[in-house]
């Protein structure tokens, strides 16, 4: 993310200076934003020098983990696995000890062509949790698909259009409304021959096919 971060900002005509690795105080700076992991940002924060307006590019840590400093948190909520990543169009959790903190980090947000938006405190273990969920755990069972395909000879490129347009449904219509299939449609003999062949060439992903059975019957209003 920090390299990405760093091009995409370069790229919007926004001055940058080097920190100068671990332990650097970011005295040349105005504005410091820590690209580091959740666990050390307390750490990186203490060594700042005082007077700056220091951020993070966490989505679970408030902006305790910053003090003293007057702080900003922005949050890409976007997948991002190296430089060249347009953030364009991409929205991001942003908080502020202060409302210049504020305006530092919509200001950043912006110009990245990011839309802002804002999560209380309270709210930032869900909200990640949500993000994960969105992007994680769809990876996750796009490649439970992936190996159940596997097993007859199905190539992935057969799923993608399939997960392309659950996913376009999901977002015009919501969940409920873009539900389809023998769930949906309560066809349980389908299902009951779907869990036979996950038991049969994936057993150990047989729970979860179960959790995710129930989770459907649910989201169409079938029993739980």
């Amino acid at each position: 993310m920090g390299a990405a971060l760093d091009e995409a900002l370069r790229s919007a005509d926004i001055e940058l200076l080097p920190m100068g690795g671990r332990g650097a105080d970011g005295s040349s700076a105005d504005i410091v934003l820590l690209a580091v992991p959740d666990i050390e940002i307390a750490s990186a924060a203490a060594a700042v020098a005082a007077g700056r307006i220091v951020g993070h590019l966490s989505g679970i840590s408030t902006l305790e983990v910053l003090r003293p400093h007057e702080a900003f948190s922005l949050h890409p909520l976007m997948t991002v696995t190296g430089p060249g990543a347009s953030f364009s169009g991409a929205h991001a959790a942003i908080a502020g000890t202060s409302e210049q903190a504020l305006r530092v980090a919509r200001d950043l947000t912006e110009s990245l062509g990011m839309v802002p938006f804002q999560v209380a405190d309270a709210d930032r273990a869900a909200y990640h949790a949500a993000a994960s969920i969105a992007s994680n755990f769809l990876v996750t069972l796009e490649g439970f698909a992936e190996q159940l395909a596997e097993t007859a000879e199905v190539p992935r490129a057969a799923l993608i259009p399939l997960a392309e347009a659950s996913l376009r449904n999901w977002a015009e219509r919501g969940a409920a409304s873009a539900l389809t299939g023998p769930v949906a449609r309560g066809d349980e003999d389908t299902v009951r021959k779907q869990r036979e062949a996950v038991t049969e060439r994936l057993p150990e992903h047989l729970a979860l096919f179960d959790a995710l059975t129930k989770a459907t019957r649910a989201l169409a209003g079938g029993q739980q």
